[in-house]
């Protein structure tokens, strides 16, 4: 059975909340409206996990300036910024 419907306080809770849906869903021993209240519960985690890591994605650009670079390691196995520091 899921665990309170709320809105987690964490990403990490939620996180963790739901490795142990998919623990007790793989286990095969849900009744299937357990299974389907557990499934539920899953997909409103997994959309407070996405919506938080977009608003630190967000938050990420504004503290960069917006001036984000993609990460491209270099031969010497370091990133582009870290071999000039």
């Amino acid at each position: 059975m899921p665990k309170s419907a709320s809105a987690p306080k964490t990403f990490e809770v939620a996180v963790s909340e739901l490795e142990a849906i998919v623990q007790e869903m793989e286990s095969g021993r849900l009744s299937l409206e357990d299974a389907l209240a557990s499934y539920q519960r899953g997909v409103n985690l997994m959309r407070f996990c996405q919506t938080t890591l977009s608003d630190a994605e967000q938050r990420v650009k504004v503290l960069e300036g917006d001036m984000l670079q993609p990460f491209a390691p270099d031969s010497s196995g370091q990133s582009s910024t870290e071999a000039g520091s």
